[in-house]
């Protein structure tokens, strides 16, 4: 059964929500891997704004359940 997930690309500032989407996938996995994409890309230098500081992924009850910041990826 699939379940629908946010991901949320966070900003330097605290709770400064870059970009927020919806996803479906089956598994939690699934969200964790599109994450992970998304964040890597909003990590990459951009001519305006900063880069992304970290990601979080939001069940459909309302918790976190993935984080992920720049400084777990080893920066």
């Amino acid at each position: 059964m699939r379940e629908t997930f946010h991901i949320e690309v966070l900003g330097p500032e605290p709770d400064e929500v870059q970009t927020r989407i919806s996803v479906r996938v089956g598994t939690l996995a699934g969200a964790q891997e599109r994450a992970l994409r998304l964040f890597a890309r909003a990590r990459v230098p951009q001519r305006s704004g900063e880069p992304a500081q970290a990601v979080r992924v939001i069940d459909g009850a309302g918790r976190e359940v993935f984080y992920r910041s720049r400084f777990d990826e080893g920066d």
